[in-house]
C-alpha cells in the first residue's frame, strides 16, 4: 500500500537505530527515517518479531521485512501474492520475476528464499528508498535481485519478450497507482514480457462501489483470458477501503488450490473468478492510455 502525503518530511531528521549485532542481523534501537524521494521513509521495529521491520512512508504502511525469516509475510495482500508465487510452478523451482515497484523487496526476498537460484529484477523509481533499504535492510549473499532506478513501465517496456514467468506489479506514486500503470497497453507489454505459461499479478486498491477495481479487471480481461481476484469480503462489499490482488495468465488458474490457501490464511478472503467476476466487472470499460486515471486516494484515516 503507498503512502496519504508529505506533511512531514522536512520537519524530521534521521535518526540512527539499527545495529549489527553479533549474530550479523539489525537490531532495534528505536525507528529510524530519513526523507527520500517519494516521502519521508520510516522502518519502525516489530514489538513481536525481533528482527522484523515495517517500512512506512509518510506514515502509510508498505511492507514488512523479517530479516531472520524471509519467507514471513506480515500484510494479508502481500501473502495473497505469496500464494501465486507458491502456485505459478512446482515448488522450489526457480523463477524468473519481475517486479514492478520495490518498497522493502519484501517479495524479492520470498521468492528468492523459497525458490533458490531465481532471476529478479526490481523496477523501482526512488533510488534514494532503495538506498536506505539495502543500507539497512541488507540483501543475502547469492540473492540474484537487481534493483533498478527507473519507472516501472520503462522497465517493462525494455524487458525480453517471453523472458519471465511472473510479472508483480505493485506501483505506487504517494498513494495511487499512476495511470500509465493501470491501462491495455501497460497490460499488453506485460503479457509480452511473460514466458508460456507465465502469469501477470496486480496489487490495487479502491473502495466504495470499487470502479477503478472493476475498471482494472475490464482492462486484465482486454488482454488475458484466464483472471480472478482476491480481497477481504469487507472491500467488495464496499465496507472499508483496501487492497486487492489480480492475476491474469493465458492458461487456466489452479483457482481451487488458491482458495484454499486464501480461506487458510489468517485475513480471511474471498476469491472470484468465472461468472461471479464477469458480474462484478458489471460492464466496466478497460483502461488505455487516452482515458486512464490514477487510482482514487485513501480516504483521510485509513492508515492510522
Amino acid at each position: 500500500m503507498a503512502a496519504m502525503g508529505r506533511s512531514n518530511r522536512a520537519a524530521r531528521s534521521p535518526e540512527p537505530a539499527l545495529t549489527t549485532g553479533s549474530d550479523g542481523r539489525r537490531h532495534a534501537q528505536g525507528p529510524l527515517t530519513r526523507p527520500v524521494g517519494s516521502g519521508l521513509a520510516e522502518l519502525r521495529p516489530d514489538r513481536d518479531r525481533p528482527h522484523a521491520w515495517t517500512l512506512l512512508i509518510d506514515g502509510a504502511p508498505q511492507s514488512l521485512v523479517d530479516l531472520a525469516d524471509p519467507t514471513h509475510l506480515g500484510f494479508e495482500y502481500q501473502r495473497r501474492l505469496g500464494h501465486l508465487i507458491d502456485l505459478v510452478a512446482p515448488p522450489g523451482r526457480p523463477l524468473t520475476v519481475l517486479h514492478l515497484g520495490g518498497g522493502a523487496l519484501t517479495l524479492a526476498r520470498y521468492v528468492a528464499a523459497t525458490r533458490p537460484r531465481s532471476r529478479q529484477q526490481v523496477a523501482e523509481i526512488d533510488t534514494e528508498l532503495t538506498e536506505l533499504v539495502r543500507a539497512e535492510l541488507p540483501l543475502e549473499r547469492g540473492w540474484q535481485i537487481k534493483v533498478r532506478g527507473a519507472d516501472a513501465r520503462s522497465v517493462l517496456e525494455r524487458t525480453p519478450e517471453g523472458s519471465v514467468d511472473l510479472v508483480i506489479t505493485d506501483v505506487f506514486s504517494g498513494a495511487r497507482t499512476p495511470a500509465h500503470c493501470t491501462t491495455v497497453e501497460f497490460t499488453t507489454l506485460a503479457a509480452r514480457a511473460l514466458a508460456p505459461g507465465g502469469w501477470y499479478a496486480a496489487n490495487i486498491a479502491d473502495g466504495g462501489a470499487l470502479p477503478f477495481a472493476r475498471s482494472q479487471v475490464a482492462t486484465l480481461g482486454a488482454v488475458f483470458p484466464e483472471l480472478c481476484l482476491t480481497a477481504d469480503p469487507a472491500v467488495l462489499r464496499g465496507k472499508r477501503f483496501g487492497n486487492l490482488v489480480l492475476a491474469a495468465a493465458h492458461t487456466p488458474l489452479p483457482i481451487a488450490d488458491l482458495t484454499r490457501r486464501v480461506a487458510s490464511d489468517s485475513s480471511h478472503g474471498r476469491v472470484e473468478h468465472g461468472r461471479a467476476l464477469t458480474d462484478f466487472t458489471a460492464g466496466a470499460t478497460p483502461a488505455t492510455d487516452a482515458t486512464a486515471a490514477p487510482s482514487p486516494a485513501p480516504p483521510p484515516g485509513v492508515f492510522r
